[in-house]
């Protein structure tokens, strides 16, 4: 049974994780956001894991998040970020509820989630995912696409830019990402710098150590904290 305190010991955990990554490359871990995902786990859970300390709580699906977000409303504090592939006609249903979206991978896409989130009256942070690795699998824009998605969100009034995400391909050996998050990393020295792209949203369970030695600011975090699916 997932328990707050169960959550609270796996959270504690998961930031000593974090804290040595730190120490490695004389990083600061206040400096490194924990997202919870909470995909396909019930409100009960993210409930617990609200109690546990944690605020900032990530989803893939947009019906999910519209059902977790009315059974959670009484929770203050509770931000919740889109961290998964996103259609343009479920934009109208993610832009009110989010605090971040972390998966905008096309001009259009984010030119229609900044309409939706103005309508709502809402200021969301906005990052872009890239397909660094260039797999077919993979949601996010081609990397030679990015500067055409920056410069929309930025158009966006509604829309604060914040950076850059990717997701690695899969592997056995967690230093097999590093290439992929130097990848990102130089991308956004190319598109600004850390002054336009403040932060970059890489790594989960697997290779989040490596990422945050790589220069992440947001890690997305689900089975370290709740166990397997």
């Amino acid at each position: 049974m997932i328990t707050p305190d169960t959550i609270a010991a796996h959270v504690a955990s998961v930031r000593d994780r974090i804290a040595h990554a730190c120490d490695r490359v004389n990083r600061d871990p206040a400096d490194v956001l924990l997202v919870a995902v909470t995909k396909t786990w019930p409100a009960e859970v993210v409930r617990a894991a609200w109690h546990a300390g944690l605020r900032d709580f990530g989803e893939n699906y947009a019906q999910e998040l519209v059902d977790k977000h009315a059974a959670l409303a009484d929770l203050d504090g509770l931000r919740w970020h889109f961290i998964g592939h996103l259609q343009r006609n479920k934009a109208r249903n993610v832009a009110p509820l989010v605090h971040a979206v972390h998966s905008l991978d096309s001009a259009r896409l984010a030119t229609e989630f900044g309409a939706r989130a103005l309508a709502a009256g809402r200021t969301v942070d906005a990052y872009v995912q890239v397909n660094v690795s260039g797999e077919a699998s993979k949601s996010g824009c081609d990397p030679r696409e990015l500067g055409e998605v920056l410069t929309a969100i930025e158009r966006c009034e509604a829309l604060r830019l914040r950076g850059l995400m990717t997701v690695p391909p899969a592997s056995e050996n967690p230093e097999d990402a590093a290439p992929v998050f130097r990848a990102l990393v130089a991308l956004r020295e190319a598109h600004g710098g850390a002054a336009r792209l403040p932060s970059l949203s890489m790594g989960m369970t697997h290779d989040l150590d490596v990422a945050v030695a790589c220069g992440a600011t947001v890690v997305r975090v689900g089975s370290a904290l709740f166990g397997a699916r």
